[in-house]
This record gives structure tokens, C-alpha cells and sequence, in this order.
């Protein structure tokens, strides 16, 4: 029989004590933090708390959502923040392509009978708000709204089961690509990872709060250009769901806390219109998934400004 690894760093805290909560990632005052979104207000957790990581993945891998849930203390008003993804330089990001049936339809694939994973670069997120840059090298630049998971516990040969031990909440994703360069090899990853090409957020929404089991989500997503709406699905038509994927992913490696796994696309995309229907600067890209929130991005010319280390 596989064995089954699921590790913490609060002993004694079971993997199902999570708090119903709302974490984000903020700026204010010259500082970037993380808080506990509560209507209009932020509870900053750096000031609550002082003894929490104040960066997400840390305070995953410390066990730190109980107390992330019950602390009090000084607000920050919503407007006054800037909201950032709410993991800012995840150490994975792995993600799923052909996970919907219209969308395996509409690029004339077949169905895949595994997951087709592959990576986004961390240096792809950007948050809400934030600028999508369309690369100098292609127009093909193209929307793809997205479900999302985070990892919150280290995990090996976790089986579809006990998924939900593992998955500390959700979030929104788009994971932009940029089409020819996507084709140009078989891993996708150059295409994929492009600067800015990983919005994510606004938000960490705990597991609980979004209800549920991992292989059960019916979560309705729909995304917009310029206010038409191009996307319409909902999560119970992914082909392998988080549980799957969790089970997957784990078969051969180690998964971390703030680890990111997006899900997939449906149909709709910019590439299957005929003729393309390619984001533009001026374009702005609206994803909304039910119990998460919406994540909003402009899209922009790639700035002209080039960085040598």
C-alpha cells in the first residue's frame, strides 16, 4: 500500500482546525504584509499579531491560520491598501492545460487521460489591479480565467481522500499566454511565463469558506473583455479536480505550503475566436468565481525599460 506523508509544524493542530476566513497580501505605509480581509477593512495581521510570518507562505508553513482567524487589532481600510497577490513569489506554480471539456473541443485536441501539467514562472504574478504587459516579440497575447489552490501543508503520496488535509484555501488566477510562443515547444513553459502573465487574487479564501469537498467544488466562473462576457462554466466541469490533482502532483514530488496549483481554463478563449480575438492595450480582463471575489487587470505595452542584474 502507499505510504502517506502530511507534515505541520504546530503539533497537536489538526489538519481540519481552519479558521473561515479571508487572507490577503497588502501594502500600506510602505509596508507589504499580510491581513485578514473583513468587509471594508483589513485586520493587519503584523500589528494583531506580531509573532506571524508576515509573508503568506511562511505563515502557512507555521501553522498559522488558527491564529491568522482569531486575532484582533488594528484595521486598515480597504481603500487606503493596495492588494497583492496573495502569494507574492509562490516556489511553484503548476498548472493544468485541457482540464475542460469545451475547451479541449474548441482547440480541436483530444481529451487528455492524465493531467497535462505545466509551469508558470514565479516571476509571472502579478495582483489585482496590476498591469498585463503585452510582450514586444507577439500580439497573441490571450486570457485564461482560472480557479486556483494553495497548498498548506508539506505533502507526499497524499491520496484523493485526504486531499482536503492539504489544501489551505482558494483563489483566482489568469494565466495568460502568449500563444505562438506557447506552441514554439511541447512544455508550454515559455509562453506561459512571461513577466506580469500570473494575476492572481484578490484573496486566499480558506477552504472552509469556500465549502465543499476538493473533488466537489461547483464554483461558477466566468470572465470578461471590456465587459462581454467570454467565459461562462463552473468548476464541476473540470476534468480532474483539485483532489485528483493533489493526488497526481504528490505521486512524484513534494508539495510546500504556498505552493500554487492553477486548474485550468474553460472554453472561450481568445485564440478559438475566429478570426483571434487578442487582449490589446486598453483591453481590461475581469474573472469572477462564485465565493472568491473578482480579479480585475488592465492590459498594457510591455514598458520599454530593460534590466540587467
Amino acid at each position: 500500500m502507499r505510504s502517506t506523508t502530511v507534515s505541520t509544524k504546530f503539533a497537536g493542530v489538526a489538519s481540519t482546525e481552519l479558521t473561515r476566513m479571508q487572507l490577503v497580501t497588502f501594502t500600506h505605509a510602505g509596508a507589504t504584509r499580510v491581513g485578514r480581509l473583513e468587509g471594508a477593512e483589513i485586520v493587519d495581521l503584523a500589528a494583531a499579531a506580531p509573532a506571524l510570518p508576515k509573508e503568506m507562505a511562511a505563515l502557512l508553513a507555521g501553522g498559522g491560520m488558527q491564529a491568522a482567524g482569531a486575532a484582533r487589532g488594528p484595521r486598515v481600510a480597504l481603500q487606503e491598501a493596495r492588494i497583492e497577490a496573495p502569494l507574492l513569489r509562490p516556489a511553484k506554480i503548476l498548472a493544468v492545460g485541457l482540464n475542460y471539456a469545451d475547451h479541449v473541443a474548441e482547440t480541436g485536441r483530444k481529451p487528455p487521460t492524465v493531467p497535462l501539467i505545466f509551469n508558470k514562472q514565479p516571476t509571472a504574478v502579478t495582483g489585482p489591479g496590476q498591469p498585463i504587459h503585452r510582450p514586444r516579440v507577439s500580439e497573441q497575447l490571450d486570457y485564461e480565467g482560472e480557479l486556483a489552490f494553495v497548498i498548506g501543508r508539506r505533502c507526499r503520496h497524499v491520496p484523493r481522500a485526504r486531499a482536503a488535509q492539504v489544501i489551505a484555501g482558494y483563489t483566482l488566477c489568469n494565466d495568460v499566454s502568449v500563444r505562438d510562443w506557447q506552441r514554439r515547444s511541447p512544455t508550454m513553459t515559455m509562453g506561459k511565463s512571461f513577466d506580469t502573465h500570473c494575476p492572481m487574487g484578490p484573496a486566499l479564501v480558506s477552504a472552509d469558506e469556500v465549502g465543499g469537498a476538493p473533488g466537489a467544488l461547483g464554483l461558477g466562473l466566468r470572465t470578461w473583455v471590456n465587459g462581454e462576457l467570454r467565459q461562462h462554466s463552473n468548476t464541476r466541469e473540470l476534468i480532474f479536480d483539485c483532489a485528483a490533482l493533489v493526488e497526481h502532483l504528490s505521486t512524484a514530488f513534494t508539495l510546500e505550503p504556498g505552493d500554487v496549483i492553477t486548474t485550468g481554463t474553460p472554453g472561450g478563449v481568445a485564440g478559438a475566436m475566429h478570426p483571434p480575438r487578442w487582449l490589446r492595450p486598453g483591453d481590461v480582463v475581469r474573472i469572477e468565481i462564485e465565493g472568491l471575489g473578482a480579479l480585475e487587470n488592465p492590459v498594457i505595452e510591455e514598458p520599454e525599460n530593460t534590466t540587467l542584474g
